[in-house]
């Protein structure tokens, strides 16, 4: 499982992202869109369609990783990507689906790659946070949804976020409830209230550490977590 925030285009260091469009008849590029349709509910995808916005997607996860996202359009994003605002639209409804579905793509492709070895819950965070020390641009992304969520005009992307979290509450609750069966964690403990708290940190120390990268190490901060609330640690494990 990733986490991750809102900066801004050309802040970050890193190479460009390559534009592969073509330009119509009228000198406007089309980013070489041809299904109106595709990757909308209620309508046929075309395979020529679902592959072009999965390269929309894949150029804006290299783009978000490289610099992160600021309050541009998606206007703004288009031309950072290379697609036109029009081949934007075909896909992607507003500047907040794209985000979503951009950090969504992202995090399923972590979850597919990932190799997890803790079986705790605060040792699978702390193995997320490790991976993200690499991408905080994307990072930055999920910062952004999260405080976009907050508002009641980014109703996509609150219900991205309302999901994500529950999602992960029963993830990790989970994890605790197993955790109490064979005996390593205290009944009384509820599970999911444990499991808000262990993503409060997580999210709260990831923040702190994009802001301030030299003064915060997440994984570090976690295993303290773990050494003082032992969410999942194997009996006699050291405190």
């Amino acid at each position: 499982m990733t986490w991750a925030v809102d900066h801004g285009f050309g802040r970050r260091a890193g190479s460009s992202v390559q534009r592969r469009h073509r330009r119509g008849r009228d000198g406007s590029y089309d980013g070489g869109v041809t299904d109106t349709n595709a990757g909308r509910p209620g309508h046929r995808s075309y395979p020529k369609g679902v592959r072009r916005r999965q390269q929309i997607l894949d150029s804006a996860i290299a783009l978000f990783a490289q610099r992160g996202v600021d309050r541009a359009s998606l206007r703004t994003i288009g031309e950072a990507i290379g697609v036109s605002h029009t081949a934007l639209r075909h896909y992607f409804a507003s500047r907040d689906e794209l985000l979503v579905e951009t950090y969504r793509t992202h995090e399923a492709r972590a979850a597919g790659e990932a190799h997890t070895v803790s079986e705790s819950a605060v040792g699978q965070i702390i193995e997320a946070a490790e991976r993200n020390r690499s991408i905080p641009g994307l990072v930055e992304l999920y910062a952004t949804l999260t405080t976009d969520a907050l508002q009641e005009q980014h109703a996509v992307t609150r219900e991205f976020i309302r999901g994500r979290f529950g999602s992960l509450r029963e993830l990790l609750a989970a994890r605790i409830e197993a955790g109490q069966q064979a005996g390593r964690i205290a009944a009384d403990i509820n599970p999911v209230d444990s499991a808000a708290l262990v993503i409060a940190a997580s999210d709260g120390l990831q923040v702190q550490w994009l802001l301030d990268p030299d003064a915060v190490d997440v994984g570090r901060s976690l295993s303290l977590l773990e050494r003082l609330f032992p969410l999942g640690a194997e009996p006699g494990a050291p405190a």
